[in-house]
């Protein structure tokens, strides 16, 4: 088991802890499962809808159940990490996820799924700013660049082979494996983890803001609640509700936080330009990369009809290009500034967004592929310096909330992403079908088949998932079949147009965050050290 290196938080290591690239390789692996629990129901969705005969509502909170608590609880983690230990808080919250996992691969209603999301959201949670705060612990500032470049490459990995795997594992089993895989992998991370990463916690930490994590969990999320369920379901007076008391827990976080001696989380670093310029580029592009592969997976599953392991490998590109910005990002981080790459990543994935504008029925993979690309490298260029430019911006003693704030940043993202960009869709899609839907001879049909043509109607103007699906069963029966092409055909062209207009309203986003963090991140910005920013270091 590691020892002998001085990586309390307070005070930097006097020589580098030798084992640290194995180490990272563990946190790399810790975080790998963490963004592939979301990316994998991706292609898992089909399988579940059709089992365990799920609603729209069902399939949103299997997703979101585990978005809320991870989220919310991020910032609270960290800082607890920080306090009690950051290794134990990385141990603790793998076996949460994994106690999660397993509930899920057993599970046989939606009520179990969403209960084991919400567990392993809870795992989740732990797990991330743990990676972070002992990642910039463990290494040297000389090298924190690099190994936050690779731990951002990580997360871009992730991103696809979530599908990946999932999709190669559903070649041959139930949709339950998709939650049985994180088990080894997280069993074997806690074991490498006590090998190869070394204890760290912050030693002046002798106290724990629980006002302030409690107003916090209640801020964040209470807004992710209401966002979801707002854009999806409707803003009713519970939701209304929800959004006001969340807004209000908000002002009295930061009031309370303000006047703490030792606060959960120094709101004044927040409003720094740099760190709150980072946390906007952050917030935005995981907005735009989580809704893009929200959208992109129907189109390669209900619209060019590719399986699980096929939609997987296609999502690649995504994730090869993200790790070449990376490594580009900290080659040039040096010589050109953070200000400029995270200016051009964040450009370079709004033209990758923009590029699906152009798509319509017939498109084929090609502008999906571009698309992919230009995404990737942008996540890529922009999401390791301003990772770097948010850890920088706190002293080493408060690591845990600074990685809590980061990946609170990715969770608010990826869940604006999915509710914001998702109402889009679904808006645009059932608005362009339903001229189609209402066109369809079925006035005359009375009794059980004009409440089953009823259902069927309600399922292809709710989704093109929905419209697959009742596709599939005209073309089995022979009195409709002649209307199983057509639908399809409808659905394809419906879909495409509400891709073109999610992804429009994704990049113009994109490109006016671009010039904010832009003018808010300072000429000539390099990446900070904790100590560097340690008041009174």
């Amino acid at each position: 088991m590691p020892t002998a290196v001085t990586l309390a938080g307070g005070t930097a290591a006097k020589e580098p802890y030798r084992l640290r690239w194995a180490g990272l390789a563990v946190l790399c692996l810790s975080l790998l499962i963490v963004v592939m629990a979301n990316t994998s129901l991706i292609v898992a969705a089909p399988g579940m809808l059709r089992e365990l005969q799920l609603t729209s509502a069902d399939m949103q909170w299997i997703i979101d159940g585990y978005t809320v608590p991870y989220a919310a609880l991020m910032l609270l983690f960290g800082v607890l990490g920080d306090r009690y230990g950051r290794r134990r808080a990385l141990l603790a919250g793998l076996v949460v996820f994994a106690a999660g996992a397993v509930y899920g691969s057993f599970a046989d209603s939606a009520g179990d799924v969403i209960v084991a999301r919400i567990v392993m959201g809870v795992g989740a949670a732990v797990i991330m700013p743990a990676t972070l705060s002992l990642l910039v612990a463990m290494f040297p500032v000389h090298e924190r660049a690099r190994a936050i470049a690779a731990w951002a490459a990580t997360s871009g990995l992730a991103i696809a082979l979530g599908p990946l795997l999932a999709g190669w594992l559903l070649e041959s089993n139930s949709w339950g494996s998709t939650f049985l895989i994180n088990v080894p992998i997280a069993a074997f991370a806690a074991i490498a983890a006590l090998i190869l990463v070394p204890a760290s916690k912050a030693d002046d930490l002798t106290r724990t803001d629980w006002v302030g994590g409690a107003l916090s969990v209640a801020a964040l999320g209470g807004i992710v609640y209401a966002i979801i369920e707002g854009f999806h379901f409707g803003w009713g007076t519970g939701v209304i509700a929800t959004s006001i008391g969340s807004v209000i827990a908000a002002v009295l976080f930061v009031v309370w936080e303000l006047r703490h001696p030792r606060p959960l989380l120094d709101v004044r670093r927040v409003a720094d330009r740099t760190v709150g310029g980072a946390c906007v580029s952050v917030l935005l592009l995981f907005l735009v990369a989580f809704g893009a592969i929200y959208f992109v997976a129907q189109q390669f599953q209900f619209v060019l009809g590719y399986g699980p392991l096929e939609t997987g490998l296609r999502l690649l590109p995504l994730a090869v290009t993200v790790s070449l910005g990376a490594a580009l990002s900290g080659r040039f981080a040096p010589r050109l500034g953070a200000r400029v790459l995270v200016g051009t990543g964040m450009v370079a994935a709004a033209a990758g967004i923009l590029t699906l504008t152009v798509t319509d029925g017939a498109s084929g993979f090609t502008p999906f592929l571009i698309s992919l690309l230009l995404l990737g490298l942008g996540i890529g260029l922009a999401t390791s310096p301003s990772t770097d430019l948010i850890m920088g911006g706190f002293p080493d003693s408060d690591l845990g909330a600074a990685g809590g704030l980061n990946d609170t940043a990715v969770e608010f993202g990826g869940s604006l992403g999915i509710a914001v960009l998702g109402s889009i869709l679904a808006t645009t899609y059932h608005r362009e079908i339903s001229g189609f839907l209402d066109g369809l001879p079925l006035a005359d049909l009375t009794g059980p088949m004009a409440d089953q043509a009823a259902m069927a109607i309600e399922a292809a103007g709710d989704s093109v998932g929905g419209a697959a699906i009742v596709a599939e069963e005209l073309a089995a029966n022979p009195f409709a079949a002649s209307y199983a092409q057509p639908l399809l055909d409808a659905s394809s062209a419906a879909f495409a147009e509400a891709i073109s207009s999610a992804s429009l309203v994704a990049g113009i986003v994109l490109l006016i965050g671009a010039a904010a963090v832009t003018a808010l991140l300072p000429r000539g910005l390099h990446t900070r050290t904790g100590s560097e920013a340690e008041i009174g270091h």
